[in-house]
């Protein structure tokens, strides 16, 4: 939180139940404070539907939005969770959504490691504009500081947080 609170993006790497998604939604409260937007991506249509649901229930309808292949509902919304090609396809069709976007979340970043997904994460790390910071999160990441110390030098400052105990027993 204080990585983001200076203005950096941020990259957790941490276990199942840890609160890897309370950096996010930190990263989402802080967005719309600042009077910007904020992107939640995830790499699946049930994981993007689940994210949007949750955030439904803490914002509001009319606050969220949901961008799938399948699925368009409330796109100008302050807070549209999205698969993670959707942003790609926005920033390459430089798209008017991005306009006052402050955050943006990328859940399961380890998908980087992906033969063929990851570029899509790449793209995205590589040509969101820079004033928009990113939150990264993985409970599978196996190279942390390394991704941090790269995304660093493409995109600027970005903090790296590994936890390595699980607080809650994965049964």
């Amino acid at each position: 939180l204080d990585a983001l609170d200076a203005g950096h993006s941020v990259l957790v790497a941490a276990p199942t139940g840890s609160g890897k998604t309370l950096v996010g939604e930190y990263a989402i409260a802080t967005a719309l404070g600042g009077g910007h937007k904020a992107f939640y991506t995830t790499p699946l249509k049930a994981l993007s539907n689940q994210k949007y649901g949750d955030l439904v229930r803490e914002y509001g309808s009319d606050r969220v939005g949901l961008l799938t292949g399948d699925n368009a509902v409330n796109a100008d919304a302050p807070i549209v969770v999205m698969t993670t090609e959707v942003l790609r396809n926005m920033i390459y069709g430089r798209s008017t959504a991005l306009a006052r976007l402050g955050v943006g979340v990328l859940d399961e970043v380890h998908f980087l490691q992906d033969t063929y997904r990851g570029p899509v994460w790449e793209e995205v790390i590589i040509h969101l504009p820079h004033t928009v910071r990113l939150v990264c999160l993985s409970a599978t990441v196996s190279n942390a500081d390394e991704l941090a110390e790269w995304m660093t030098t493409v995109r600027g400052p970005t903090d790296c947080v590994v936890e390595q105990t699980r607080p809650v027993t994965l049964q």
